[in-house]
């Protein structure tokens, strides 16, 4: 496959070494995004191994992928991310990161998601040199929506579409949309930078060093920090089999939300002694933008529908996210710090 290369590290032998590694190839099949292959010599756990990431179709009508690469050196450069080697016309290749993908049972793990919860807290106490930043949330939101209205009105609908037609009208999502943003932007939740996408199979566990690093940066942006949160809750229900059933108690919120305070005040230099009502506070923040999170890939998904080639039930995973924001909705809108 031919590629055209653009280099974005300064290492003269990172290429040299990528196109070495290129004999020895794993593809993986937990994507629903991307393709990603495993490029190494021995095997995945031995230094040397990098990533490949092909993007999936029409993938850029969506993602701004020079936002992306930028992103992967910000995180990189504060020692949360992997190192970016270099991208292609249609990818990006960067650093492998050793370690167990998680999945369900490790997610729920105290010493496990405590972790988390601090490095999500390191990433988000990052400042740029160009601040104040853009919060991206509703105008991304509103870029998915257009997209889905266009492809609604411009093609055809595919033919396993019975699931999507079940699926609000786009006026109604247009208003749910304007109730969200009128909602959400009262309740003082401070814009960070945020991962956006930290699902499972995007956090890698290092059980040797007792740590854990986040991958995948291509909807990282500045955000609202209860969003990044609220989507990281959602995705304890799982992608393939949703089941909200698995979403964290209470409980384990609270816990979590503690470990992200503390991890949070101390890396932005403030006293990390987190009382019960900060904790509240966020814990209410974090459900009503729970409820942004679900919409938001909602929309993503009927446009997966739409055009991905990837083997996965995209219509279904919609009407997860759809029906369990209509579900939660009303409770969350009602909750209040008193």
């Amino acid at each position: 496959m031919w590629m055209r290369v653009k280099i974005v590290t300064a290492q003269p032998d990172s290429i040299d070494t990528i196109l070495t590694l290129l004999s020895c190839v794993q593809v993986f099949t937990e994507g629903i995004t991307n393709q990603l292959m495993g490029c190494f010599v021995g095997s995945l756990q031995e230094l040397g191994a990098v990533l490949v990431r092909v993007y999936g179709r029409m993938t850029e009508l969506y993602v701004d992928r020079e936002r992306e690469v930028e992103m992967f050196k910000i995180l990189h450069s504060h020692n949360c991310g992997p190192q970016i080697y270099c991208s292609f016309q249609n990818g990006i290749c960067y650093e492998f990161v050793r370690g167990t993908v998680l999945d369900n049972t490790l997610l729920t793990q105290p010493d496990i998601y405590r972790l988390i919860a601090t490095e999500m807290g390191k990433i988000h106490s990052i400042k740029l040199e160009s601040d104040p930043v853009e919060n991206i949330l509703w105008k991304k939101m509103a870029q998915f929506l257009k997209l889905v209205h266009n492809a609604q009105s411009n093609t055809p609908a595919p033919h396993s579409s019975k699931l999507l037609q079940e699926i609000p009208s786009i006026e109604t999502l247009s208003d749910e949309m304007e109730t969200l943003k009128r909602h959400l932007s009262q309740i003082g939740s401070p814009t960070v930078l945020c991962h956006n996408d930290l699902l499972t199979k995007n956090i890698i566990y290092d059980n040797k060093e007792g740590m854990v690093r986040f991958i995948d940066y291509e909807y990282a942006d500045f955000n609202y920090q209860a969003f990044d949160i609220g989507n990281h809750f959602n995705e304890f229900a799982g992608t393939s089999d949703t089941d909200y059933s698995l979403y964290p108690s209470p409980e384990l919120q609270r816990d979590w939300l503690t470990a992200y305070l503390e991890s949070y005040k101390h890396s932005v230099g403030l006293e990390a002694t987190v009382t019960e009502r900060e904790v509240q506070k966020l814990y209410v923040q974090v459900c009503k933008f729970s409820l942004a999170s679900n919409f938001f890939w909602g929309l993503w998904a009927i446009l997966q529908a739409r055009y991905s080639s990837i083997d996965f039930d995209f219509e279904r995973y919609a009407m997860a996210r759809f029906d369990y924001y209509f579900e939660k909705k009303e409770e969350y809108f009602g909750l209040t710090l008193s």
